[in-house]
């Protein structure tokens, strides 16, 4: 029986993407000049004011106000107006050295025996309903949102775009659970203020239908046959959304965590990604999982899958791993029997997930907005300034996990050709 399926995705405006982008900059930065820094960092940001709280263990000093005021810089929050602007708003840094307690359990004399940061099940998932292998309805939002903010940045074809948006779309999937058509598309995004209400939600309405659709259709060929004539879109729903972003609504880091992941596909452990360096296996694991998830798709085993993995605190081990195939298994063996193999070809130890996919470098800035999985790997060259002027230059490995590095090694352990 054909099936609406819906996700949702937020720009790098919204409140929460803003302190998610700023907690993963000072990872960045720790990582940067002491990669063994141990960094859990929150972020609070609200109308003219940052907080910065959480726990570090690092070599490193940071000037953290300017960094997050970079970060505010580089979003698009310039303005006086906003009421929130990088060079003017306060901010407030209680952060203060790791519990000892917790790193007694993390730290060990050999690295191979790294303990997990903390206790908690992680997931990771893959389909092939995307080149990218991600659900394909928060591929579609993300990608909505990317697009509108290349046209808030160009300043051309839309000029009253405001850094905060959200998008949604909703998918028709028929009885073969194949999506066939794009049922309905929502896009609400911050906009300078208009002469009128009615005037102002017109021109909306048709510069996203008219201008940023064809434009998000023609760029993701692919997805163009999904758009139709009978798509219901709900632009701005709400009327004007002049006040937006942190003067509008608080934000926190760790609050988009499903944006940050499968869109409501597969299945989260509750864990958020932004300001935890590596050693938190909330972070790693999650990477790891998705690695996994997408090699296996990828080399044949299945068309769809969910891996899981425990750990306790303080132990190298996983308590447990799982897979679930939800009958795509392409391959004459059960889940358990996956999970089996699973665990002979990923060794999923803190210490080999961090070697493996070279978590313990400055990588962290670019997840913190347009979701950590589907993105691309590639190398970059980052540099970074310490307050006393000292540079470092890294070139750095981004999205190490959506690899296809195990696909041959995959294929001969499953006897796939």
């Amino acid at each position: 029986m054909p099936y609406l399926f819906t996700s949702e995705s937020v720009s790098e405006g919204h409140p929460d993407k803003v302190a998610d982008q700023i907690s993963d900059a000072l990872i960045d930065n720790f990582l940067a000049f002491d990669p063994q820094s141990k960094v859990a960092c929150e972020t609070l940001v609200t109308t003219g004011q940052v907080v910065l709280a959480g726990e570090v263990k690092s070599k490193a000093y940071l000037d953290v106000q300017e960094i997050a005021r970079e970060v505010i810089r580089r979003i698009g929050y310039t303005k006086s107006e906003y009421m929130f602007e990088a060079n003017s708003c306060g901010i407030f840094s209680a952060i203060h050295e790791q519990s000892s307690d917790i790193n007694q359990g993390v730290d060990k004399k050999k690295k191979e025996e790294q303990g997990a940061g903390d206790q908690g099940m992680m997931f990771g998932y893959a389909s092939n309903e995307t080149d990218d292998y991600m659900p394909l309805a928060l591929d579609l939002a993300h990608k909505i949102l990317l697009e509108l903010a290349v046209l808030r940045r160009e300043e051309k074809a839309i000029k009253y775009l405001r850094p905060d948006a959200k998008s949604q779309v909703t998918l028709e999937y028929d009885d073969n659970n194949k999506p066939v058509r794009i049922d309905a598309i929502v896009v609400s995004t911050q906009h300078d203020d208009f002469d009128t209400e009615a005037k102002m939600q017109a021109k909306i309405h048709k510069d996203i239908v008219e201008i940023l659709i064809p434009r998000v259709k023609a760029k993701y060929k692919k997805y163009a046959k999904l758009f139709n004539d009978k798509i219901k879109y709900h632009i701005n729903p709400t009327g004007k959304f002049v006040i937006g972003g942190p003067h509008g609504d608080t934000g926190l880091t760790g609050r988009k965590i499903i944006v940050d992941t499968y869109g409501g596909k597969g299945a989260h452990g509750g864990g958020a990604f932004s300001g935890k360096d590596p050693s938190k296996v909330d972070r790693s694991a999650a990477y790891a999982t998705r690695h996994i998830a997408k090699n296996l798709v990828a080399a044949g085993v299945a068309d769809e899958i969910l891996v899981q993995v425990s750990y306790a605190i303080g132990v190298a081990q996983p308590t447990s791993i799982n897979v679930n195939t939800y009958g795509t298994a392409k391959v004459k063996l059960t889940d358990a029997q996956i999970a089996k193999k699973v665990t002979e070809l990923f060794d999923l130890r803190p210490y080999f997930i961090e070697t493996r996919l070279k978590l313990r470098n400055p990588i962290y800035s670019e997840t913190a907005a347009y979701g950590h999985m589907g993105r691309q790997p590639k190398v970059v060259e980052k540099i970074f300034t310490s307050p006393d002027g000292k540079q470092v230059k890294r070139k750095v490995e981004l999205f190490t996990w959506e690899k296809l590095d195990f696909v041959p090694k995959v294929k001969k352990a499953f006897g796939i050709k």
